[in-house]
Formats: structure tokens, sequence, C-alpha cells
């Protein structure tokens, strides 16, 4: 039984070594166009060794060549000219001159590190979080349903800055430490090759702690990130709906949930905190064990008092660099878990994805067609099922049911928000998943139930259907909606400002400013979502004149619980519970069903 376990920690200690040299390898990849710049600032920190083994050197020559009286090393006496090597006055001066020398190229170096460590690290950065930016809005509205939009922005702000604590943070100053360690080892080797094999008797203890506590670590962060997570989402759900805590006088409560969540959260993030400290502790013990042991060996072999104070010099920069690779190795655990959570969203791959050389299409004409159309969210609870109708070009379609019975998601099959599990949808005679994505939703302009606006100018969230369009064009769009005299009436008009969500203005206002963009998209497909159903009576008149302006020649969706809605549609969908769908012409709508569909 022992056996097999410890053969299983060595496993699984493997398969971390592993997991981290493929993170590490992405993060490479994601770092092209930059690694260049990695290389240089590699380079200008490797210059920081020679200058860290000259430090010591002043010094030697201070103590035994100025004060005391031992012959200059050979390699000084074949640099230095015979004047000052045989002047202990002079020997003293170049000795400063060597230190301030050494400390300002330490400055200087320094000082490009810095500058070049944060251009690079900061555009890394910004580059790593556009492209999960992007990846982002490529996915599903599943994905986003189930995740919740609070963890991928966790994911986006606060987890890809990992690639930039890796590399320019981490690996960079991991080599330079491996290769720092080296030199100096290899210079105590020269002194004395006893003390450098004594010196380097902690590397294997410190290679078995780093070991140890790497694994742990980082799924201590990763337990600490989600938890931080759950704690932003509380923030989030309170202040996007501050109006419904503040009616229902919940503010203590949210306050108490909040503080719940965060306290998780610290004490996850002090779990790890203690395993990282711990783990320094361990690192400092060993190192000094091995300096006391270097210096009784040392003054036991009698070496000179400056051989004794170079070597210790160099043994507390051979061990620094080591304390650097062991606290590099187990401090960069957290950013590898934040690497994991950045790549763990890039590998999710959208639901609804383009084929190899899709269809382009310019404008539709507007023939839709369902062919034994199924959908399920989950995989055996079908929300549509063996759906199939025709809709001529320019028809309009009223959908009416009962809530839940899958209506919007039938309008989102049309522009590919989703893809059906069974059957296709055809535009024109060809199935939606052959066109181009970005073509194909060029075809449909939306007007939702609850208007989305941007927290932009009144003329920015119109312009958001056509960017790039006229001023003539924006008010053209806001006088078919209906909305142009309100706006005008604004102290800044149309460069009035909505508030997030548009919250600064009214339900009725938010919606014609939805319909205008609707007009300015000029698609030849509309689809309506509830447009009306959140305005009172007067301004729901208003807004129907509006659409009924909008839907001259266009094949238009209308989704409506009020029957009287749907008047002016040529055609009606009914869809029952169980997923049936009726077609019901509307001159006959009065009358039983002339067609149908059931799950």
């Amino acid at each position: 039984m022992s056996r097999f376990r410890a053969r299983t920690m060595d496993e699984k200690a493997n398969i971390t070594v592993r997991d981290s040299l493929r993170l590490y390898r992405r993060l490479w990849g994601e770092a092209r166009g930059y690694q260049r710049h990695l290389a240089v600032l590699g380079v200008v920190e490797l210059a920081a060794i020679p200058l860290m083994l000259l430090q010591p050197l002043p010094l030697k020559i201070v103590v035994d060549n100025v004060i005391g009286h031992e012959a200059l090393p050979g390699f000084l006496r074949s640099v230095l000219p015979d004047a000052v090597a045989s002047s202990a006055p002079r020997l003293l001066v170049t000795a400063v001159a060597m230190l301030v020398i050494v400390a300002l190229l330490s400055l200087f170096q320094r000082l490009a590190e810095a500058l070049l460590g944060t251009y690079t690290g900061e555009k890394l950065v910004l580059n790593f979080r556009s492209r999960l930016f992007a990846h982002v809005q490529e996915l599903s509205l599943a994905y986003h349903d189930t995740k919740g939009t609070t963890d991928s922005t966790f994911r986006i702000q606060y987890d890809a800055p990992a690639i930039q604590w890796i590399l320019v943070e981490g690996v960079i100053p991991l080599v330079v430490a491996v290769l720092m360690a080296s030199g100096m080892i290899a210079i105590t080797a020269r002194i004395n090759p006893g003390l450098a094999v004594v010196a380097l008797m902690v590397a294997p203890v410190l290679a078995v702690l780093t070991r140890k506590y790497s694994r742990p670590l980082r799924d201590r962060w990763h337990d600490a990130m989600k938890l931080e997570s759950s704690a932003m989402s509380v923030v989030q759900e309170v202040l996007s709906a501050v109006r419904v805590v503040k009616a229902f006088g919940r503010e203590r409560d949210e306050h108490d949930r909040f503080v719940g969540h965060s306290s998780k959260g610290i004490k996850a993030r002090l779990g790890a905190a203690v395993g990282q400290n711990l783990f320094a502790l361990l690192v400092g013990l060993t190192t000094a064990l091995g300096t006391g042991a270097v210096l009784y060996i040392g003054v036991k072999r009698q070496l000179t008092a400056g051989d004794l104070l170079i070597v210790m010099s160099y043994l507390a920069q051979i061990y620094e660099p080591m304390k650097v690779i062991g606290k590099n190795l187990t401090g960069q655990q957290k950013s590898l878990a934040s690497a994991e959570r950045a790549f763990a969203m890039l590998d999710e791959a959208p639901a609804v994805s383009e084929k190899p050389n899709p269809a382009p299409i310019v404008r539709a004409v507007g023939e839709i067609v369902f062919e034994d159309v199924s959908f399920a969210y989950e995989k055996g609870q079908d929300v549509l099922s063996a759906v199939s109708f025709k809709v001529p070009a320019g028809q309009r379609v009223g959908i009416s049911g009962r809530t839940g019975t899958g209506k919007t998601t039938l309008v989102s099959l049309l522009n590919r928000f989703y893809d059906p599990t069974g059957g296709r949808l055809l535009l024109d005679g060809v199935d939606l998943r052959d066109y181009r994505l970005a073509d194909l939703r060029r075809q449909f302009a939306v007007v939702l139930q609850d208007a989305v606006l941007f927290s932009t100018s009144i003329a920015e969230n119109i312009e958001y259907a056509k960017p790039g369009a006229t001023e003539a064009e924006i008010i053209d769009a806001a006088k078919a909606a209906d909305a142009h005299d309100f706006i005008s009436s604004l102290p800044q008009g149309y460069g009035t400002k909505v508030g997030e969500r548009g919250i600064r203005l009214s339900g009725g206002e938010r919606q014609r400013i939805s319909l205008a963009r609707a007009f300015l998209r000029n698609a030849p497909i509309l689809i309506l979502d509830e447009p009306t159903s959140s305005v009172d009576l007067k301004t729901e008149a208003a807004i129907m004149a509006a659409i009924e302006r909008l839907m001259v020649g266009r094949t238009t969706f209308m989704i409506a619980h009020r029957l009287s809605t749907l008047s002016n549609c040529t055609m009606r969908l009914e869809i029952e519970k169980g997923h049936g769908v009726r077609m019901i012409p509307t001159e006959t709508a009065g009358e039983p069903a002339r067609s149908a569909v059931h799950a």
C-alpha cells in the first residue's frame, strides 16, 4: 500500500511539472511580437551577474592588499599598472573607484531593467486581455448563462496579468538566478573546492521543499480565486439590481452575503500565505545552516581574512539566488493558477462556429424555412422538437404562447445565437451554417423587450447599428422611430449621455432609441421580442406605429403575449406546451389550426 501511495504522489508531481511546462510554453506563445523584448530584457538582467561578481572584489583588495600585506592575485596584477599594484594608497583609490563604478553600473542596469520590464509586461497583459475579451464574445450564450458575466470579467481583468508575473517577473529572474548561482559556485570552487561542495549541500533540500509545496499552493490559489470571483459576483448583482435591493430593504442582508463570500476568500488566501511563508521559513533555515557550516570549515582551514570575507560574500550571493529560485517556483503557483484559469476560458470552444470557406451574403431576400428543427439547452430536454414551417420573404410572423414554451429560443436560432441540435434552418434556400457568420447577422435587426443601451450618448447608441453613420442618417432613423422630438428637447440633444443601460431615460424612450437603431440597420429581416410589453398604452400606440413603418418590405418575426399586438401580422405561430408549433393564418385565427407540428 505504501509503495502504491508513494508512486501515486510521484506521478502527481510529474504531472505538475508537465502541466507547468505546458503552461510556460503556451504563455511564451502568447508573447508573440514581444519575444524579442523579453530576450533583450533577459540580457539586461544577465548584466547583473558580472556586476554582482565584482561587488566584493574592491573590499577584498582593501582588506588583503591595502590593510594587509598579501600579494595581489594574478588576474589583478595582469590588469592593473605596476605603479598602482605596488602602491597601497593608489591601490586604495583604485578600489574605491571600482566600488563607485560598479555601483553606478548596477543602478543603470536596474533602471533599464525596470523600464523595459514595465513596458514589455504591460503590453503583454494588454494583448492577452484583448485576446481573452475577443474570445469570450465569441462564446455561446449558453456559456455566459452558465458562468455568468462576473467570472469572465474576473478572468480577463485579474487572471490575465499572470502572463506578466510569469514571463517578466518570474521566468527571466529565475534564469538569471540559476546562472548567477552557477557563477558564484564556480568562483567559490576556484577559491576552495571543499567550501563549494558544502555550500551546494543545501540545493537538494531546497529542491525537495519546492517540489513538496508547489502543487498544494497552486490548488489553494485556485480555491481563493474562485471565492474572490464569487464575492465580486455579489457586488455586480447587487449594483445592477440596486433598486430592487433598496425597495425590499435588503441592504444589510446583501452586505452580510458579500462579507460571507469575502471571508471565505480571505481564509483561502491565508491558507496559501501560510504555506508560502512556511516554505520561506524552511528555506531560510536551510541556507542559515549551510552558511554556518561554511563559516566553521573556512575558519578551521585557516583561510586568509580576505579569502574568508569574499567566500562568505559570494556564499550569501549563492544562497540569495537559490532562495529566489525556490520562492519563484512556489510564488509563481498563484500566477500559474491564474494562467490555468485564463487558458481554461480560451479553451472553451464556441458552440456556434463558422465552416471553412463559408458563403458570403450581401443582402438576403428574406425567405425562412424551418425543416424538422429541434433544440435543447441540455441533452434530452428539448425546448423545440421537429419544428417545420416556411415563411415567404416579406411576410410578418406573429409568435405567441405561454412563458417558457420556447418563443425567444426559436428566433434566437435565426441569427445563430444557437445552432439547432437537429434539423436545419434555411435562409433563401441555404443552410444558415453555410453562411459567413458576420454576413448572416448583418441580415437581422433586433428589438428586444428590454432595450439594451450603452452608457454613451444617444447618437452613439443609434450609430451602434451602423458604425460610421452620418449625422443625417442618425437623425432620419430617429425620426422614423418617432424619437427625434424627445431627443431634441433634451439639453444636449443627441449628445445626451443615457447612463448605464440607459437608466436616465424612460422605458418608452429607450425602446424608441432601440427602434431607431433597427431603422438605421436597414436589415431585410426583423426580430421583435415583446417590443411593447414594458410601456403604457399611449406609448405602445406610438411604438407600434413606428414598428409598422419598420416592418414594411421586411420579413418580420414578432413575439407578443397580447394577440392584439400581432394584429398586423400576416402569419401566426402558436407555440404550445410540449413544444408543439401551430401555424395559424391570421384571417382564420379564431378557427382550428390548419396544420400542426408537435413534439
